[in-house]
């Protein structure tokens, strides 16, 4: 690890000895330095710092938009008076880049400066997902109801302010009687899911083989 200056601090940089050609897959992503604080969940890249208060989550938020001065990455920033959440999103064409990396590392090394810790059990993304057997009738009629805008298909709804879980629909051939037909994706850490499995068994749920 070696440090130079940015806009006036020092900044810690990493230097990744692995194959530049090689994918970076999730399994490799968790592997590497500096990237502790982050889970691949979801269709991003996501970290939780706790920051106890508004004024330090505004500090970090400025550092990140400075960030993005020179790394071609957008992250999007979710600042609560106890924390703040960042995604850098990830497309399924192009996967995980050498740029996502290189911006979570510097948020990682601006949080650690400023004292605040990363909580990767605070980390989840929510979908709500619909059997449509026309989905294609059905949707417009929410994407005009919630004022969302098209994820990655018409079929696939997000809130443009990144607040509320994205809907899917998915489409049905045909009916299915006696059972719920809208269902609710829960995407945690990996390193999380056991703990809230054993939580969701405690408060009376029960585990259903696949079969």
């Amino acid at each position: 690890m070696v440090t130079s200056s940015f806009y006036g601090r020092e900044r810690e940089m990493y230097m990744d000895l692995t194959d530049p050609q090689e994918p970076i897959t999730p399994h490799r992503f968790h592997e590497m330095s500096g990237l502790e604080g982050w889970r691949v969940i979801g269709e991003g890249v996501c970290a939780y710092f706790r920051t106890g208060s508004l004024v330090a989550g505004a500090d970090l938020v400025q550092v990140i938009s400075q960030m993005v001065e020179e790394v071609d990455v957008r992250p999007e920033v979710d600042v609560r008076h106890d924390g703040v959440a960042v995604r850098l999103f990830v497309t399924p064409d192009l996967g995980l880049s050498q740029q996502v990396v290189t911006m979570a590392r510097r948020i990682s090394a601006a949080a650690r400066k400023l004292g605040l810790p990363a909580d990767p059990s605070a980390v989840q993304t929510v979908q709500v997902s619909i059997d449509a057997l026309a989905r294609s009738d059905v949707t417009p009629f929410w994407r005009a109801v919630l004022g969302w805008v098209e994820r990655d298909g018409p079929e696939d709804l997000m809130d443009p302010r990144g607040r509320g879980p994205a809907i899917y629909f998915q489409q049905m051939d045909v009916p299915r009687p006696q059972r719920n037909r809208i269902h609710i994706d829960v995407y945690v850490p990996y390193d999380q899911a056991g703990a809230r499995i054993n939580a969701a068994l405690a408060a009376g749920g029960r585990l259903v083989p696949d079969r």
